[in-house]
């Protein structure tokens, strides 16, 4: 706009009459919007002409019923309305810190990932949050990752994989863990201290999902050394998965530290040897979107876990019976949108 200056504007006009040209819009008229704000009707025709005289255009076109935005007038909402738009967030975001952290937090993730951490996380939270409403959605890797793309949820917590790959999120590692082979305790291989790809691909395989990325990635691993991966049998869970090794039907794929305790008696796991079975725990954010108080702090949280929990991602025996319980903590909403 000719002769309006960022100076001018910060010395001259105030965030009264900015809001007062926005309600002109909604009205389409000066008489009405100033009735909506409570000033005289020459007062808001007066301010109104001196932020056109500041602008150095006609903001209004004036008609025999009233006013309607000039084409540089609707350039000039526009931007008046981000600005309203941006201080309201700031109030609500120190309101976040004066009274104390509140409000919505939105995150999803697939279920191997609540049940592994992020559920006694979120118990965690909540608790020195109470005022935090947290939504957490089970769903699987993938779409955990178009919800945070999408503005869905503040937060995505997944495996991260290739096939995840989008330029409108940023993400962190925040753990990580390994695949290992879980079989009978009696089993030939038992007493390992590791397992190649090769030698898993020997056994009679129970696979868990073909679409999960934990499936995906181990299809991907056989494919690169010329081999086919075969299940002898394919359930939905890792906790069917281990009902059929229990049955000695066979071995599973999981990730480590699955191991429920009354497991340990019958079942025994080997790591599996190769960069292939690292896997990384993420958090995705909405690139560009600035995360709430609420939203931050659980970011943080999850962030701060000590760098060797982080990598081993190891839970004691009651964690591990608390994360698999389907409890659900106080102050979370769970939804279930997973797609198998």
């Amino acid at each position: 706009m000719n002769g309006l200056s960022i100076h001018a504007l910060v010395r001259k006009v105030d965030l009264f009459t900015l809001k007062l040209f926005l309600t002109a819009i909604e009205e389409g008229q000066i008489g009405r919007a100033a009735a909506r704000e409570h000033i005289a009707p020459s007062a808001a025709t007066k301010r109104i002409q001196d932020l056109e005289d500041l602008a150095g255009l006609k903001l209004f076109d004036r008609n025999p019923k009233g006013v309607v935005p000039s084409a540089a007038g609707e350039v000039f909402a526009r931007h008046i309305r981000m600005v309203l738009a941006n201080l309201d967030e700031m109030r609500r975001e120190i309101g976040e810190f004066t009274d104390g952290i509140r409000g919505h937090v939105g995150i999803s993730a697939p279920r191997l990932l609540i049940m592994q951490f992020l559920g006694k996380e979120i118990g965690d939270f909540t608790r020195r949050f109470p005022l935090v409403n947290v939504e957490l959605q089970e769903d699987s890797n993938a779409n955990s990752v178009r919800a945070v793309a999408a503005g869905d949820v503040d937060l995505a917590v997944f495996v991260a994989s290739n096939d995840l790959a989008c330029d409108t999120i940023d993400s962190v590692e925040c753990r990580t863990d390994r695949l290992v082979a879980v079989m009978p305790k009696d089993h030939a291989l038992s007493d390992r201290a590791d397992l190649s790809l090769e030698e898993l691909l020997e056994l009679d395989l129970v696979g868990t999902g073909p679409n999960t990325t934990m499936m995906i990635d181990l299809r991907r691993a056989a494919r690169r050394i010329g081999l086919d991966l075969q299940p002898k049998y394919n359930v939905n869970s890792v906790e069917a998965a281990r009902s059929l090794v229990r049955a000695g039907l066979g071995v599973t794929v999981q990730p480590e530290c699955m191991l429920l305790l009354e497991d340990c008696d019958q079942l025994a796991t080997v790591p599996l040897s190769g960069d292939w079975a690292r896997r990384s725990h993420c958090i995705g954010t909405l690139r560009g979107r600035v995360l709430s108080a609420a939203a931050k702090a659980l970011f943080d949280q999850l962030m701060e876990r000590p760098p060797a929990l982080r990598d081993l991602d190891a839970l004691d025996g009651d964690a591990q019976l608390s994360a698999t319980s389907g409890t659900t903590p106080p102050g979370v909403t769970a939804r279930d949108d997973s797609a198998r």
